[in-house]
């Protein structure tokens, strides 16, 4: 079951990694397979330009390539992307231009520093997004600290900017039935794996989360049984998605990349543009959660 972006902003966002040759340059062809294999975990959405695609450490043409790539191999999932990362506000409009034209189906934007202003970050949003036509989202980046807004902020945002969603990272149940209890018409989409299950409980109905980079069948099973109305076999695919979550951990996001790899994506080489590298204890270790995952049909 999927759900057009159209429709109520709802289900699995699948965040999408940069994969890297040795020299760090991006391997564009290995990202068109990544995405297909992508599309074929069965996700509705697609996050590209995200901060498991190391987003902050990619120039604006390499991130408006891997949108277009995105937008290219998506089949019939629909794709977000950041467009907000520049610094100088001008420079942040023709931003929003360029990611509007690539022929995405919605925009994310950072709280950009600005989480604990809120007249000022309510201000920023409405005039950026005048920029676009699409429909826009909200992400607490933590990359631009202070990130985090509280539920007041997210309900002027919906309210006064017309905001869809937002990319939830407070990992507070609190914080988290703040934001759902002022979200309107828009989707609280959910980044905490702790409190995934909590957090549709109260109402929350969508993911944007590291795991899903890696695993987003997982998250499509989780969602189909819990709004089928199945909540035992929901709770069992939160467990199975706490498994995954613990088991890419340590190493992020070369820990994921490498997990992909062993899918079958051999290009997804498990190394970034930052210093994290994978011990071979650690590789070891995801290695024999992916065997388990195969003897218990969760993955290829």
């Amino acid at each position: 079951m999927k759900t057009a972006l159209k429709d109520n902003y709802e289900g699995i966002y699948s965040l999408m990694l940069t994969p890297y040759f040795e020299d760090k340059s991006i391997d564009y062809k290995t990202y068109e397979e990544y995405t297909e294999w992508q599309v074929q975990q069965g996700v509705a959405h697609l996050f590209a330009v995200c901060g498991s695609s190391e987003m902050a450490q990619l120039t604006l043409d390499e991130r408006i390539k891997l949108a277009e790539l995105t937008i290219r191999h998506k089949g019939d999932a629909t794709v977000v992307a950041t467009a907000n990362m520049e610094d100088d506000f001008n420079a942040q409009i023709e931003e929003v231009k360029k990611m509007s034209a690539t022929g995405v189906d919605g925009i994310v934007f950072t709280t950009k520093g600005m989480g604990d202003r809120e007249d000022e970050l309510v201000s920023y949003i409405r005039k950026l997004k005048s920029y676009t036509s699409l429909p826009v989202f909200m992400y607490e980046f933590p990359g631009a600290k202070p990130h985090l807004i509280s539920g007041h902020t997210y309900g002027r945002l919906v309210k006064e900017c017309g905001i869809c969603g937002i990319k939830d990272t407070t990992c507070s149940i609190e914080q988290i039935g703040d934001k759902i209890k002022e979200k309107g018409n828009s989707c609280v989409i959910q980044a905490n794996m702790p409190y995934l299950y909590d957090a549709f409980v109260l109402g929350a109905r969508g993911v944007m989360a590291t795991p899903t980079s890696c695993g987003g069948a997982f998250f499509q099973r989780f969602y189909e049984a819990f709004v089928s109305g199945d909540l035992k076999l929901a709770k069992q695919r939160y467990h199975e998605i706490i498994l995954l979550d613990d088991s890419i951990d340590s190493g992020f996001n070369n820990s994921a990349k490498y997990l992909v790899q062993l899918q079958g994506i051999k290009g997804m080489r498990p190394i970034n543009r930052g210093p994290n590298t994978l011990s071979p204890a650690r590789m070891r270790s995801i290695r024999a959660f992916h065997d388990w995952c195969v003897v218990n049909n969760l993955m290829q």
